[in-house]
């Protein structure tokens, strides 16, 4: 929730020099003094396992839902079981399960794997219109000034077709590009929200999803999922520049066991990409 504190006028004129001096917005500036102050995590991308674990079928809880929220407001991943679509907006975790239910989970549930960060825009543009989902990461690609850092990207507003998936849960050990085979995909028609993406650089590709992974929320909730496809217009696109990243290892046997020696990149992108002609 917005709030307005008054200050004092010298206060204000020190504000006003100093952002002046650096070129960054007093809301920024605000911002950081607090983020120092209560001792949060900025512009730090906090990571929950691997995407090489994931893939290979290791699915049982890692952090709970708790602890993810203690590092970010914002972000993306899995639940325990691989048992839907995680969205993390606003400090609130979204559940969007197999049937298409959207769930506000205030429960303790635990996740295999997510990212999620405690957003603070570094730009605030928007996008006039755009005919698909890679015409929109081609637009994010020009707010990107290095291809060495993490990215986060929220972007708001209508969009004309929205094409999603959500896992349907299964068992620990099944490979995910096979439980990926069988996932149910959604359309949506003119519909209001928000997409919630991180941009990773390709030398994470060991740890993380290289290039850009995007889930959806709709503005009511009720709709969402992993973005496959989307269209939209007069679109409004915030973007935080990451540039520190922790990283949150399992300790269960399973993990521990597990060789992560092999290239898994051919069995994520596959996960990733439409199904639908294969389910029909």
């Amino acid at each position: 929730m917005p709030m307005l504190v008054p200050i004092s006028k010298s206060l204000q004129n020190a504000l006003e020099k100093l952002s002046r001096e650096t070129g960054e917005p007093i809301s920024h500036l605000i911002s950081s003094a607090l983020t120092h102050r209560f001792h949060v995590p900025q512009h730090t991308l906090f990571q929950v396992s691997t995407s090489g674990a994931l893939v290979q079928g290791i699915y049982e809880r890692a952090v709970s839902g708790k602890v993810l929220l203690d590092h970010g407001d914002f972000g993306l991943g899995t639940f325990e079981n691989l048992d839907g679509e995680m969205v993390v907006l606003d400090g609130v975790i979204y559940q969007v399960r197999s049937d298409g239910i959207v769930l506000n989970i205030v429960d303790d549930v635990g996740t295999p794997f997510a990212v999620v960060t405690h957003f603070t825009a570094d730009q605030d543009r928007t996008i006039e219109s755009a005919s698909s989902f890679e015409e929109i990461t081609q637009i994010c690609d020009r707010y990107r000034d290095s291809d060495n850092l993490f990215y986060a990207f929220r972007i708001d507003g209508h969009f004309a077709h929205i094409h999603t998936r959500a896992m349907k849960a299964t068992l620990d050990g099944l490979p995910l590009a096979k439980a990926a085979a069988i996932q149910p995909e959604f359309e949506f028609i003119d519909v209001e929200g928000t997409l919630v993406g991180i941009w990773a650089p390709q030398f994470s590709s060991a740890l993380n999803i290289a290039g850009y992974h995007f889930h959806f929320l709709s503005e009511d909730r009720t709709k969402g999922g992993h973005l496959l496809e989307c269209s939209g217009e007069n679109l409004r696109v915030r973007v935080d520049r990451l540039n520190d990243f922790h990283l949150s290892l399992p300790e269960s046997e399973e993990f521990l066991r597990a060789d992560l020696t092999k290239d898994t990149s051919k069995d994520l992108a596959y996960a990733e990409q439409v199904h639908k002609k294969e389910n029909a």
